[in-house]
């Protein structure tokens, strides 16, 4: 096992680097980078993509002279352009750009903000709480409510409750989530109907007058529906990969021969089946907790006003806050993997009899 372990680790370099090369060449042809952002707030503080997309009244066409460059860089002398160009490390050649991002990378230094003043490393740790709290409780939720529906599924296979259960939870799938955040900031948070919830926010106003008990529930109380719209869809898959899990184990001889042993119904099933029909659903929490934790946070942590990692990527992608950009696709890419390792890991932790240096030999 240690010597697949240490395989899947080394293949973490070129992946991480495919990645990054990738992305970064990608990037090189997109409009509207950081010093046309800075262009546009000075020449009226209006957005880069007005330009790129068709206000070429406002664009003055230059013969020579480094202005060429930039949309809407009319006015700006020279000088001022190239000290930003400077600044922002865009008079160096693509290629040297990119071995000294890499460079720094390697002693886990992503560069600071173009706009925030704060390095990236802080950055991402400022916003983690938030991104971490709606990963973390959405699936524990999810588990905590769809293996006991899914094994109570599988025990009531082709019952009405089997048929109207799974009618639900398809139903529930198929709304998307930020649909169903903004159906329950309109019928719980004041919107049109009930004021239970509050509108938006990861804490209240007080918070730090709040005692230990009141933190908590203030806590509790704000994140409810987040992560209850995060949640919703994710029952559906789960759900379903348990029910058909036990059904597949429960069709085995062992569980034949149980029976035929006289033990109880619930015996079977806790004592022989459970551990089998979990190891898939068990084995990949870690890909799940993954999931749930990137897919879906940029809009509900938008409509629920929440400043995490999800929000963060996004407002960097349109303000081209490269090593924000960057920063946080390393990151995530890394965790993505290390994730993958760990999942196999449970799944030899959930059943001993697999071994992957076996399967590889």
């Amino acid at each position: 096992m240690g010597a697949y372990i240490l395989r899947r680790l080394l293949l973490v370099i070129p992946t991480l680097l495919g990645i990054m090369i990738v992305n970064f060449t990608l990037v090189q042809f997109v409009p509207g980078g950081p010093i046309e952002q800075i262009i546009a707030q000075l020449e009226g503080g209006g957005d880069v993509f007005e330009g790129i997309a068709g206000g070429g009244g406002d664009v003055e066409q230059h013969t020579g002279g480094v202005n060429d460059r930039y949309v809407g860089a009319r006015g700006l002398p020279p000088e001022f352009i190239e000290e930003l160009e400077k600044e922002f490390g865009f008079d160096k050649p693509p290629l040297e750009r990119f071995l000294n991002m890499l460079g720094n990378y390697l002693t886990l230094d992503f560069g600071e903000s173009y706009f925030r003043s704060i390095s990236v490393t802080d950055l991402v740790l400022e916003k983690m709480p938030v991104s971490i709290s709606l990963g973390l409780w959405s699936t524990l939720i999810a588990y905590l409510v769809s293996i006991p529906l899914g094994i109570r599924k599988a025990v009531k296979d082709g019952s009405r409750f089997d048929t109207w259960t799974s009618g639900a939870i398809i139903v529930a799938y198929a709304i998307p989530g930020f649909l169903f955040a903004i159906l329950l900031l309109v019928l719980f948070a004041g919107g049109s109907y009930w004021q239970i919830f509050p509108l938006r926010g990861l804490t209240s106003d007080n918070w730090d007058s709040l005692s230990l008990l009141g933190k908590i529930a203030d806590y509790f109380w704000h994140i409810t529906l987040p992560v209850i719209a995060l949640t919703i869809s994710a029952f559906a898959t789960l759900t379903l990969l348990t029910k058909n899990s036990f059904l597949d184990e429960v069709k085995k001889q062992y569980v034949m021969t149980a029976r035929a042993k006289g033990l109880s119904e619930q015996k079977v099933l806790y004592g022989h089946v459970f551990r089998n029909a979990m190891l898939i659903v068990i084995a990949g929490f870690p890909a799940v907790f993954i999931g749930v934790f990137f897919s879906g946070s940029i809009i509900i942590e938008t409509i629920f006003s929440l400043d995490g990692l999800g929000r963060l990527g996004f407002e960097a992608a349109v303000a081209r806050d490269y090593p924000v950009i960057f920063g946080t696709l390393f990151i995530f890419g890394l965790m993505s993997l290390v994730v993958g390792i760990i999942s196999d890991l449970m799944y030899v932790l959930v059943d001993p009899r697999i071994d992957f240096e076996k399967r590889e030999g």
